[in-house]
């Protein structure tokens, strides 16, 4: 690589360090929620969480907003002892798990990990008691945030690859014409992507089993990687990376087809896995984000050669400047297409930008955007003709704003890997218009209660009435009464109607706080007898 070329690279790479330390402080005060993160939400457990039994349950259920798979489950004894939950089955979006022993007296804790449909691990926990309640054992630690920190990492050096590397190949290979400049960029760009993808894939093992970064190399991180759709998502940003590699080294004839493979590729790895590509209609996103993707790999990837080509090759550069101007206009009406509808998707009500960790990095993501786009009109109608009519002087300064939409760019790049870590409000919304149930189980009756939705405002009780033994219990008459004496609110009485469908509900009933609710069903058995049952329930927030 000569002086000159040294030079401009230096440009492209000196300049983003300042950028991306500031984007990554961006991201973690911007993505920094309340709660743990989340992507598929916890609605339901049985035992309910708090929930205090007189004998040990045959099995164990987490029900969540969406279906998920299994990676970790365990049972943490009052005694701080775990046991492994290996026997379970999936029934929809419930996980039922079979309770391998008798348990003692005692607070357990019910530790959960398990991988959402777009990919993203959740974990938590709920806790219950045999006999009565004592000190809760630890089921879990802090976040850490060195692995959030090396898979935010990962992702980025990824989408580098992907979008700079595949996306410079293929102007290399259809655009540049003659011009030779760029291609030790994009090569290393290439190699960055193909060290960074299978990094990636073992960060998700990790990530999955909440394990730290010293067990990267064990089988069982990595049997769990290979467990999640993210795998899918790896494999084909391989293929693109190869393929983008033989468009450098391969023969002419291939070049140009290898590239365009590549190219392709690059909308797959988006489609595979991740928050817009598991967002219904699918009909929908899968081809958006596809579209999306190729989009910006075209984009991104055509600057750095191109401003390096400027630079040394300035008129070789002028038949590739003129393909890239003519071309890049249907490119960025896609791109910004296919994201508003994408965002309009994700985000569904505006409050949703300012309100939630999600919405905040997408509003970053378009202020990085708003300067984008800004400087590309700037290029394209003010400096393009003059630089394709070989003013020199305007070409310097095109190349100098080529480099600082690289710039530009790899921030861009930041932010999107900070989504890694953050629901979208639409999982959010799904999350909260879930229920909230709980099953109480006395010798005289039992009961399954169900509160939709499960946060606090209004809402609708249903119940299933039933004996002790799980026969069918004919009420005369059935009472909800909800109390929370911690927080100064008087018992909130409701009498239930029977609709003729064999549950009993309380409608346009107001939960006016989040938090622990207990539930007392009073059940009029005969005229001369009433049964009374009640157990905590958990009002979520929103």
């Amino acid at each position: 690589m000569n002086a000159a070329q040294s030079s401009l690279t230096m440009r492209l790479h000196t300049g983003p360090i300042a950028w991306l330390v500031a984007v990554l402080m961006a991201v973690a005060v911007l993505a920094m929620p309340g709660r743990a993160f989340a992507h598929a939400a916890l609605v339901a457990t049985d035992p309910a969480d708090g929930a205090v039994l007189e004998q040990s349950p045959a099995r164990f259920s987490l029900t969540f907003s969406e279906p998920v798979s299994p990676l970790v489950l365990t049972l943490v004894r009052p005694d701080g002892s775990q046991l492994a939950l290996t026997s379970f089955r999936l029934n929809d979006q419930t996980v039922e798990i079979d309770n391998p022993e008798v348990l003692k007296s005692g607070t357990h804790v019910l530790s959960w990990r398990v991988v959402s449909v777009d990919g993203h691990p959740v974990g938590g926990s709920a806790l219950f008691s045999i006999g009565a309640p004592s000190a809760a054992p630890m089921a879990g630690e802090a976040p850490d945030w060195t692995l959030r920190a090396a898979i935010w990492a990962a992702r980025l050096f990824l989408y580098a690859g992907l979008f700079l590397g595949v996306g410079g190949a293929f102007a290399l290979a259809l655009l540049a014409g003659d011009v030779r400049r760029g291609r030790r960029f994009v090569a290393a760009a290439l190699l960055l992507g193909l060290v960074a993808a299978p990094v990636s894939l073992g960060l998700q093992g990790l990530d999955g089993l909440g394990a730290p970064l010293a067990r990267f190399a064990t089988p069982a991180v990595w049997k769990t990687a290979l467990e999640t759709s993210f795998v899918w998502t790896v494999l084909v940003g391989l293929i693109a990376l190869g393929l983008a590699l033989l468009s450098l080294a391969g023969p002419p004839g291939l070049r140009k087809l290898s590239a365009s493979a590549a190219l392709l590729c690059v909308g797959g790895v988006l489609a595979a896995s991740g928050h817009a590509s598991a967002a219904e209609p699918q009909w929908l996103t899968c081809p958006l984000v596809f579209l999306h993707g190729a989009a910006i790999a075209f984009w991104a990837g055509s600057l750095a050669p191109l401003g390096l080509a400027l630079r040394r090759e300035p008129a070789e550069a002028k038949v590739f400047l003129r393909r890239f101007s003519r071309a890049i206009l249907p490119v960025v009406v896609v791109l910004a297409a296919t994201g508003v509808v994408l965002a309009i998707i994700q985000v569904q009500v505006p409050a949703a930008l300012v309100h939630t960790a999600y919405g905040r990095l997408l509003l970053l993501k378009l202020v990085l955007l708003l300067f984008l786009f800004t400087l590309a009109a700037v290029n394209r109608w003010t400096l393009t003709a003059p630089a394709q009519a070989g003013d020199t002087e305007v070409q310097r300064r095109l190349m100098r704003s080529i480099g600082i939409e690289v710039v530009i760019v790899l921030a861009i790049f930041g932010v999107a890997a900070g989504w890694r870590f953050t629901p979208p409000p639409r999982a959010l919304a799904i999350a909260a218009a879930q229920p909230v149930s709980i099953h109480i189980h006395t010798l005289e009756a039992m009961a399954d209660l169900s509160i939709t939705p499960g946060h606090a405002g209004e809402v609708a009780a249903s119940m299933v009435i039933m004996t002790g033994d799980f026969g069918s219990l004919d009420a005369k008459q059935v009472t909800l009464v909800l109390s929370k004496p911690d927080s100064g609110v008087e018992p909130i009485k409701r009498p239930a109607r029977k609709p003729g469908d064999g549950t009993w509900r309380v409608d346009n009933l107001v939960i006016p706080l989040p938090g622990r609710w207990n539930a007392r069903l009073d059940i009029l058995v005969s005229d001369f007898e009433m049964v009374k049952i009640e157990a905590p329930i958990e009002i979520r927030s929103d």
